[in-house]
């Protein structure tokens, strides 16, 4: 067989093939025969090899021009829309489900509507495939997010009057995006190859492709599935999103005098509990598919749900820090009388925290709520790494033995100067049996080597060293190391966290108490912190996930990679053009509490004032024997968590202890702390419905179509959500609510509620 078209084969393909993997694609060949027997899948491996396709076609090209035409104009739509609504009060989302159905049909489009003939066989050189739209989804999906350093740079020219010159900010944006490019790809061989590192949400998208682009007569009934289902959810969601919004929070006049409806804390409302909504939309709600997430992260989020309830209800009814005195939920920064802390009254000239001025404003308090939710993030945060250090230290330990003074000699002596090419890390692979069937397809291709992902941490390394003196950042050259180090170590266990679970910690706030306690009053310093710290770690689970969407396409490595690279840059900089042709035109509604119905600046507002709580004042509110000291200890604490969890499983192993993921039930005990959360009850019941009674007692019908019906349903709900966003919530500018009536209280709150005074 050929290999990559225009790339000579490393090895020849049929003697990479080992007797595993044949086993591995009878069993995947079985799936589509009507009368095949079906076992429950239980491990990643199982759900890898049984519901996504294993075989793969090398004569298939991805290096077309009709894929870098539409990859590019995708990356260019994504990356505006992105920046655009990132100062918009309507948030908006482009999605990589939503990326990857408008990439479709423009492929196919083209592939109708160009000739394949003469010089238009440049444009339509073969039918559209499936490794030229993952080309182009990767490429998309990577510039279709507002970059974090535009909010570093939106926040100085708003609030502290500093304007670094374009260059600088360019090379910022780029360094700041492309430095967890860079430490995450080094750790491909932990955290992208094995059947562990599932990547639950990737499921759907492959699944999706496989139906489309495969003509098998299973795969024909899968495609059918996918089309009324997306179609029918398409037309659902006009009446939960617009015309019967009620629909999303039935009202329950039970629970409008009970001392539970304080969970409430917004206009929705969070009391889901008190009818299952008649809502579809559940499956985009929470940011996560449940027809996706593995029954082991459910339950485990399930069980940090429910204590969330009973902890923010205690905390509220007890006062305990002073918890009555503020508004229930809510992540501002208050005075003790219960008004919003002006957070500028306490900074000098120099934007620092000024002693004198903070003892005049005395030290502001939070919701009791939130206090809950930091510190249960760093309960969270802690319990990561011991619990993956106890469950999982197999499955880590090639993430630091390469530091053993073997593999360092070994390392020395395949050192090629000549980076570009394959550094042969993958020629002692071919023998393994345990290797995932995807990733041994994948070693017919040339690899992106790790001397590609070295050359990119040490230019994105070297540009932020002088750019943070460029830009006026105040953090020294120490403090952007630290920051760096502590992205490596939080990339290797929150990436492996995420590759197996499918759930994404938000690890901002322990990064910026972090950098808090080490630039002691020193709030821009801290957001330079952040965005070095916490950003590679989010960018880094990125290119991680797109990199195992190439896996399970079998797209080359190569191409994967420049794909990658290619959305960023061109993304980071259509965001910064964005954001300063947003800004100097609409600078003053920015900054205004309130904005208006087209523009708003609570986003940089919001990263300004947590910048100035954290970086200015987290000694006065979160060191030892501080009113919040609780919040730093839950970090320690943490690391105990998972022990008797452990303990408790080698004394009584059928007790299944090793059933619960501890990091997960402590991070979502804080889970409601902000947001509508009304669909979480029909969120977990879809999860129970699809990962265990489908799973186990229809696992036929679960392997061959619960992923491919996910897709449908997220898909067509994205595709209605984003067109009502334009054409009736005020997306481009003016909104156009359903007429009033019972369904659409257009004159309240939708679910008829009265609002609890605080």
């Amino acid at each position: 067989m050929a290999a990559e078209p225009g790339t000579p084969p490393s090895l020849d393909y049929e003697k990479q093939v080992s007797i595993d993997e044949k086993k591995d694609l009878k069993q995947v060949e079985v799936l589509d025969e009507e009368d095949g027997n079906f076992g429950v899948l239980e491990s990643e491996r199982d759900i890898a090899t049984h519901v996504i396709t294993v075989q793969d076609d090398p004569t298939l090209n991805p290096w077309t021009v009709r894929a870098f035409i539409i990859g590019l104009g995708l990356s260019t739509f994504g990356g505006v829309l992105a920046q655009i609504y990132y100062f918009k009060p309507q948030t908006v989302l482009v999605s990589t489900m939503f990326l990857a159905i408008i990439s479709y049909v423009l492929g196919i489009a083209m592939e109708t509507a160009i000739p394949s003939r003469g010089f238009f066989r440049f444009l339509n050189p073969q039918p559209f495939n499936k490794k030229e739209n993952a080309f182009i989804v990767i490429m998309a999906s990577a510039a279709a997010n507002s970059a974090l350093g535009t909010e570093v740079l939106a926040v100085q020219r708003l609030f502290y009057n500093i304007t670094p010159n374009p260059g600088a900010s360019i090379f910022l944006l780029f360094s700041s995006q492309l430095l967890g490019y860079g430490i995450g790809g080094l750790f491909r061989n932990v955290l992208l190859y094995p059947s562990k590192m599932l990547y639950p949400s990737n499921l759907p998208l492959v699944s999706m492709f496989d139906a489309l682009f495969k003509d098998a007569s299973g795969a024909q009934k899968k495609l059918r599935l996918f089309w009324i289902a997306f179609f029918g959810i398409f037309i659902w969601e006009l009446f939960p999103e617009w015309i019967f919004p009620c629909s999303q929070a039935f009202p329950s006049s039970a629970l409008q005098t009970s001392p539970l409806q304080t969970l409430r804390g917004s206009s929705e409302g969070l009391m889901e509990m008190k009818a299952l909504v008649c809502c579809l939309s559940v499956l985009t709600g929470t940011g996560y598919n449940p027809m996706a997430i593995p029954l082991r992260a459910q339950f485990s989020n399930l069980i940090g749900y429910i204590l969330c309830m009973v902890v923010f209800v205690a905390v509220y009814y007890n006062n305990i820090w002073d918890s009555k005195g503020f508004a229930f939920l809510s992540q501002e920064l208050f005075y003790a009388n219960g008004t919003v802390y002006d957070q500028l009254l306490i900074l000098n000239d120099k934007l620092e925290v000024d002693p004198e001025l903070l003892a005049q404003q005395g030290l502001p308090f939070y919701a009791g709520t939130w206090v809950v939710q930091l510190l249960t993030t760093n309960l969270g945060m802690g319990a990561t790494f011991a619990h993956l250090l106890i469950w999982n230290r197999d499955d880590l330990r090639s993430a630091w033995v390469w530091l053993t003074p073997a593999e360092l000699r070994k390392s020395w002596k395949k050192f090629n100067w000549r980076f570009w090419q394959d550094d042969g890390n993958r020629d002692d692979e071919y023998d393994n049996e345990n290797l995932d069937p995807h990733y041994r397809e994948m070693l017919k291709y040339p690899d992106a080597p790790n001397s590609w992902y070295w050359v990119t941490l040490l230019v994105s390394v070297i540009m932020a060293l002088v750019i943070i003196y460029k830009t006026n950042s105040t953090l020294p050259w120490w403090g952007f190391l630290i920051s760096v180090l502590l992205a490596t170590i939080s990339i290797v266990f929150f990436g492996a966290l995420y590759a197996i679970t499918g759930l994404q910690f938000i690890i901002q706030p322990f990064i910026q108490m972090i950098g808090g306690f080490i630039h002691p009053g020193k709030p821009m310093a801290n957001m330079y912190f952040v965005l070095f710290g916490y950003n590679s770690v989010t960018q880094a689970q990125l290119l991680l996930k797109d990199l195992k969407i190439a896996q399970y396409t079998k797209l080359p490595p190569r191409a994967a990679f420049t794909a990658q690279i290619f959305g960023t840059l061109l993304g980071s900089i259509l965001n910064f053009v964005l954001m300063n042709s947003i800004i100097d035109n609409q600078r003053d509604i920015l900054l205004s509490v309130e904005g208006t119905n087209i523009w708003s600046g609570q986003q940089p507002q919001q990263y300004n004032s947590q910048a100035i709580a954290w970086g200015g004042l987290s000694h006065e509110l979160f060191a030892i024997g501080k009113r919040y000291q609780f919040v730093a200890w839950a970090y320690l604490i943490g690391f105990l968590v998972p022990v008797p969890f452990w303990i408790l499983h080698k004394l009584w192993p059928r007790l299944r202890a090793d059933y619960l993921y501890t990091p997960v039930i402590c991070y979502y005990i804080g889970w409601l702390c902000v947001g509508i959360n009304s669909s979480i009850l029909s969120y977990f019941s879809i999860a129970w419905v699809s990962q265990w009674w489908l799973r186990t007692r229809y696992p036929r019908w679960f392997t061959k179509y619960n992923y491919i019906l996910a897709a449908a349903l997220d898909g067509g709900t994205q595709v209605m959500v984003f067109i009502l966003s334009f054409a009736v919530f005020g997306a481009s500018g003016k909104s156009h609510l359903f007429p009033q009536w019972w369904g659409a209280n257009q004159n309240g709150n939708y679910d008829r509620c009265v609002v609890i005074d605080s």
